[in-house]
């Protein structure tokens, strides 16, 4: 009787509160399930009946920019200073480390041990460097997209390298300057490989054939 006239309010204030408790993850798991399926409906009206892991890819810029702001706080802990403005050369050299790291990474066939838990070999493609594809599993094939494409290591490169001249300038710059030189390298081997072609006529496919045409000749 006292109860119903409402002379305890502490227990009436009890039990709201567990009525909200019990309706709590009712109305929580409403917005989850709308969202859900708003996010269900955004990738089959955006794949077109294509196979496209936009989760993976989700994923991806919120690891790549977990990957920056780690890179930021280290540099504003050592407390280096931002220039102003880049310098031409600094452009320049990170510019061809960065192409030669991100193939060096991604493409070459030293670097493919790294990549196989993520990727399939499907065949050689140039020079000292692979085809492959990314392995179909989900959690796989967007880390193997990454591994594989060039374009996209660049920005992980980039980045690193970019903080590695305001914590490390010395170090970077070296390391830079190593790169850029093998780049340079690379580009002789080819431009000197192109001019045998035009001078000796097409080179053999594999080595083994090069030498058994060196043994045909008198």
């Amino acid at each position: 009787m006292r109860e119903a006239a409402g002379t305890w309010p502490g227990r009436g204030a009890e039990r709201d509160r567990e009525l909200l408790m019990d309706t709590t993850p009712v109305a929580d798991s409403r917005p989850a399930r709308r969202l859900r399926g708003l996010l269900r409906r955004t990738a089959r009206s955006y794949s077109a009946g294509h196979d496209r892991p936009l989760g993976g890819y989700l994923v991806a810029m919120a690891g790549f920019a977990a990957y920056t702001a780690a890179w930021t706080t280290a540099v504003r802990l050592r407390g280096r200073p931002l220039p102003e403005r880049p310098e031409p050369w600094d452009v320049v050299l990170t510019s061809v480390a960065t192409f030669r790291l991100s193939r060096l990474l991604s493409k070459a066939s030293v670097t493919s041990p790294l990549r196989a838990p993520f990727t399939r070999y499907v065949g050689p493609q140039g020079p000292a460097e692979l085809h492959e594809e990314a392995q179909p599993q989900q959690g796989r094939h967007t880390v193997g997209e990454l591994a594989t494409c060039p374009f996209c290591m660049s920005v992980w490169v980039a980045s690193a390298l970019t903080a590695g001249r305001l914590l490390w300038p010395r170090a970077t710059r070296t390391a830079m300057g190593t790169l850029t030189a093998l780049a340079g390298a690379d580009a002789l081997q080819l431009a000197y490989g192109a001019l045998l072609d035009r001078t000796t006529g097409d080179r053999p496919a594999d080595p083994a054939s090069r030498s058994r045409r060196a043994a045909d000749r008198p």
